[in-house]
């Protein structure tokens, strides 16, 4: 059962890759605390925009978008604050973690990878936080990945970028809690999204996974949320430059 943060209710938020995967039940975790929701996506969302309207009786805004590309990043949120007021949460959730080796690895594919796994949630940031600053503070919730903990192979360039998200939390923290807006890190483990389903979990890597865990049960996309919609709320409020680890117990923090 869903927590209820009542403080989230009406508040603006924005979320990056809200309609599908993880992003698309953060999306729904925030429209049941009665927030009003504003999320980017690549491809066309409108059947989950009408899916999930039913399912809570509100309704997201979508924004069509790549946010690799600045310019329609800021655009989107530019959009959502006239749409929704000035943003008070950000969730910088779209990432894209194909599979990768070192010596294969161009410079091309290294400037498309960290472009939507590093860049654009830097400049997501950046576009955000005068509007938090001006309306007396805000939250920002970034997702990452246990990846770069765990020192897994297959995928260097995003796990170097998750790496990368945590020190840009721990920096944003400190340059801006002055201005009372929290910036933290939401650290999944495997979730058994459909794209990994489909691409990546065969029942050799699900059992090794699995094994490395703790609990003995396999992540899903609502198991996320929670964790998200209670950094997002007043019942952190004293949490700020930290990283909260949902994985199962794959990695240890401490």
């Amino acid at each position: 059962m869903q927590s209820v943060y009542s403080d989230l209710e009406n508040l603006s938020v924005f979320i990056t890759g809200g309609g599908s995967g993880i992003g698309a039940a953060i999306t729904e975790g925030f429209l049941r605390q009665g927030a009003k929701v504003a999320f980017i996506g690549r491809g066309d969302a409108s059947a989950f925009v009408n899916e999930i309207e039913i399912k809570t009786g509100n309704t997201p805004l979508f924004l069509q978008g790549d946010i690799s590309n600045i310019s329609e990043l800021n655009t989107a949120i530019r959009t959502a604050e006239n749409r929704h007021g000035p943003i008070r949460i950000l969730v910088n959730n779209a990432a894209n973690d194909t599979r990768h080796k070192t010596l294969s690895t161009d410079e091309a594919f290294w400037d498309w990878s960290t472009s939507i796994n590093l860049k654009a949630q830097f400049f997501a940031a950046k576009a955000v936080i005068p509007g938090m600053r001006n309306f007396g503070g805000g939250t920002i919730v970034q997702l990452t990945s246990i990846s770069y903990m765990m020192g897994h192979a297959g995928y260097p360039v995003y796990a170097t970028s998750n790496a990368g998200l945590n020190g840009m939390v721990r920096s944003l923290a400190r340059e801006f809690g002055p201005d009372k807006i929290r910036v933290n890190a939401l650290v999944p483990g495997w979730v058994l999204t459909e794209k990994q389903l489909e691409k990546w979990a065969n029942p050799e890597n699900l059992a090794a996974h699995l094994d490395r865990q703790c609990l003995k049960e396999h992540l899903k996309p609502c198991d996320i949320v929670g964790a998200v919609l209670f950094l997002a709320s007043d019942a952190s409020r004293m949490m700020t430059g930290q990283a909260l680890v949902v994985d199962g117990g794959v990695v240890t923090t401490g």
